[in-house]
């Protein structure tokens, strides 16, 4: 059992975390806006040639409380599902679901996710950006 001080001190910490979480998502706010994405839906879009027959695409898209992924790459990816789900976890968000289709010489993924803690929001550039390099 947790004295009253560890429980302060504790209490404390953590709020102190969350005034450095604010800090980032505001800066990052800052810089979406400054870049002409400031409206309340952000969308976070790459395509890119990783190699000459190659081509990656991915878009995170933030509504509210919901987060949307969508990647396309070719056959011969080079991640798994589960990588992306970890990722989209450790950045704050639930996967709600997963799907994937393959077409043709494309597999698109689709991933919805919910905000785990809605205080605190999720961060979808932090995401995309994990992606990005992932894909690539």
């Amino acid at each position: 059992m947790l004295t009253q001080q560890d429980q302060i001190d504790q209490a404390i910490s953590y709020i102190e975390k969350l005034k450095e979480r604010v800090e980032v998502l505001k800066k990052r706010k800052d810089e979406v806006v400054a870049q002409g994405r400031g409206d309340h839906s952000k969308k976070f879009m790459l395509t890119t040639t990783c190699t000459t027959t190659k081509i990656a695409m991915v878009d995170v898209k933030e509504l509210g409380s919901t987060l949307e992924v969508i990647l396309v790459s070719g056959l011969e990816k080079k991640f798994t599902m589960q990588e992306v789900i970890n990722i989209i976890e450790e950045e704050g968000a639930q996967v709600v679901s997963a799907s994937y289709s393959t077409i043709a010489d494309k597999v698109y993924y689709t991933i919805h996710a919910q905000v785990k803690i809605t205080r605190l929001g999720v961060d979808a550039s932090g995401i995309y950006l994990r992606l990005q390099k992932l894909v690539c």
